[in-house]
């Protein structure tokens, strides 16, 4: 009996009654209903976020800083209306709790009444962080709790990057303040730069000065000293002149009144000579005894004795006059005298406390010309520490940037958001359900298998009697569920590319792949069928179970717990999920050709397997080979 025979045998066993028919097409039908519907009903369930209901709760009462009132709770709750990525409903927290109880909402997320003041916290001495409050019924939906909590990260990074935003504005704004702050900073250094160099001249010369003052001071103290020294006994002895001079002065004063009593008859005596002379030439010439020769001899001779007398008057007069003058001057140098006795005592006194003050001078003005030194030794260290100072300052300034108030309003923009995700897929599945696709493809090819297996022989009884070639038996047991495997391979590839519209790089490729899995997999259920019988279909369903686990069709195999990593490198199902992805995304070649020698790996080795065991059959009968399949 040839192979094709023994298929179309068994394609005849499979539609000979109507009930058959249907059952063949049923069951051939599994794998697009399961594959199908499911990438069907996950094509792109992100699209349809926007009729998830979502309870929005707004309680922020806002908050207000220098004047300024604001309330981001309602700037949020705008943001989030207008996006639409929800179905937002702004309710209240009543309303919300109740929706959420009832199943009207998924979840809710609530803005509390101090939500801005936690936000502007941050500007005052006790800054604390500002809830968001999400509140989830996992009995509603446990991944509408898992995209709430994405949706509240999301709000979280909006709020984060307003309020980055308006606090690097503010602190770019200082930051421009402290620029101008500090050229005006530069400038005023400079200046004192340049004072302190005058002052370090200045002091300079100062303390020249002082050491002459302090060495002046020093020899006006000495000098002091010895006029103090000198005039101790000035009292006294201008006492004793006063004194002195009062008594010459009443000399000079009697002597005075005396010359002018002398003087009083000397004049007395000038006035009468004219009138005695007049006299006696009257008598001389009444006697008659003398010629007018003779009374001319002796009034001569009387004229030379009048001019002697009025020339004594004169002298008598003046002599008079500069005893008056010498009594007058006299008086005055009595009065000094008493005056610089009455004031010598407070002289002495003043002199004493000048030499005093001179020592107190002189050690001032020692320690002043200490300090001058020390001063204009200091100013010059003064002057490098200003210098430095204005060149910290404007090498200060300049490090900071002038920008202008559009520059800082960009610059907080960047700062709130400092990166751009640059997306760069080397390959791209396009849509949530594309890439679940390789997964559900390869397990529903390993469904459609099994579930051929229910009614499909897995050899021919008939041939093993006959004593048939084994290799043909195992071929034909293989081919019959293959074939059927392909056709259905066929279909579910038009529902992924064509009904659903999933982009396919590698066309050929993929449905090359799908079809290899789908006959892989039928040589290895038909190996478990042909040296187990029903305890063997049994371990298919098993096997599919585990390969549902270890496929890494949903999350990437390395999350599984280690046991369950390392079957993921074994089983066949792991390879189909990967080259669809590599062919049905447009990845490597390379990988896609492992993953096929892998599934030819397996083929050959579960085609060599079923053979053994179907030349077992050929040679020997066990009691199990007799006894009814418990399956069918």
């Amino acid at each position: 009996m040839k192979v094709p025979a023994m298929i179309a045998a068994e394609i005849r066993r499979l539609t000979s009654t109507p009930m058959a028919r249907l059952a063949l097409l049923a069951l051939g039908l599994v794998p697009l209903l399961y594959g199908g519907l499911y990438l069907w009903a996950n094509q792109d369930p992100y699209a349809k976020l926007n009729e998830i209901p979502v309870a929005l709760v707004v309680n922020d009462i806002g908050a207000t800083v220098d004047g300024t009132t604001s309330n981001y709770g309602e700037e949020i709750a705008k943001q989030l209306l207008a996006d639409a990525t929800f179905q937002w409903h702004r309710v209240s927290a009543e309303e919300a709790a109740r929706g959420i109880d009832d199943q009207v909402f998924d979840f809710s997320v609530t803005l509390p009444a101090d939500f801005s003041e936690a936000i502007l916290s941050s500007t005052g001495p006790s800054p604390r962080q500002a809830d968001v409050i999400l509140t989830t019924n996992d009995a509603n939906s446990y991944l509408g709790t898992t995209i709430g909590e994405q949706a509240v990260k999301a709000i979280e990074v909006q709020i984060v990057a307003q309020v980055n935003e308006e606090a690097a504005g503010k602190f770019l704004v200082g930051l421009s303040t402290i620029r101008t702050s500090l050229v005006t900073a530069t400038d005023g250094a400079r200046q004192l730069q340049d004072g302190a160099e005058s002052a370090a001249s200045g002091a300079a010369q100062l303390a020249a000065g002082n050491a002459e003052l302090a060495s002046g001071s020093v020899a006006l103290r000495d000098g002091l000293n010895t006029l103090a020294s000198a005039t101790v006994d000035l009292p006294a002895q201008s006492a004793e002149l006063a004194d002195g001079a009062a008594q010459v002065a009443a000399g000079n004063e009697q002597l005075a009144t005396v010359g002018n009593e002398a003087a009083a008859v000397s004049t007395d005596v000038v006035n009468q000579l004219q009138p005695t002379r007049d006299a006696i030439q009257q008598q001389l010439e009444a006697s008659g005894v003398l010629t007018p020769a003779q009374i001319n001899d002796v009034l001569g001779r009387l004229d030379v004795l009048g001019n002697a007398v009025r020339d004594g008057n004169s002298r008598v007069q003046g002599a008079a006059s500069q005893i008056s003058a010498l009594a007058a001057g006299s008086t005055e140098v009595a009065n000094g005298a008493r005056q610089l006795a009455d004031a010598s005592p407070q002289l002495a006194e003043g002199i004493a406390t000048a030499a005093s003050g001179a020592s107190a001078l002189a050690d001032g003005a020692a320690q002043a010309s200490a300090g001058a030194a020390q001063l204009s030794s200091g100013l010059p260290e003064l002057v490098s520490g200003l210098t430095t100072l204005h060149s910290g300052l404007e090498s200060g300034f300049q490090s900071i940037p002038e920008t202008t108030e559009a520059q800082r309003a960009a610059q907080a923009k960047n700062i709130a958001n400092p990166v751009a995700v640059q997306s760069s897929a080397v390959t791209q599945a396009g849509t949530y359900g594309a890439g679940l696709a390789p997964f559900f493809v390869a397990l529903a090819a390993w469904i459609g298998i099994y579930a051929l297996f229910l009614i499909v022989k897995p050899v021919s009884r008939r041939a093993i009697t006959a004593l048939h070639s084994p290799l043909k038996i195992t071929l034909a047991g293989w081919l019959t569920p293959a074939l059927i495997g392909a056709l259905q391979m066929v279909g579910l590839y038009l529902i992924v590319a064509v009904v659903l519209g999933f982009k396919v790089e590698n066309p050929a490729g993929t449905y090359g792949l799908m079809a290899l899995s789908s006959v892989t997999f039928a040589a290895i259920i038909l190996a478990l069928n042909v040296w187990l019988g029903s305890v063997g279909q049994f371990i298919g369903l098993v096997m599919m179970v585990v390969q549902l686990v270890t496929a890494g069709g949903t999350f990437p195999w390395q999350t599984l717990p280690a046991p369950l990593a390392a079957v993921h490198h074994l089983l066949p199902m792991s390879y189909t999920v990967d080259g669809m992805r590599q062919l049905m995304y447009g990845g490597n070649l390379a990988d896609a050709s492992h993953d096929v020698l892998v599934l030819m790996l397996w083929l050959v080795g579960a085609f060599a397997i079923a053979a053994l065991g179907v030349v077992r059959m050929t040679h020997f009968r066990t009691l199990r080979d007799l006894e009814p399949s418990l399956i069918g």
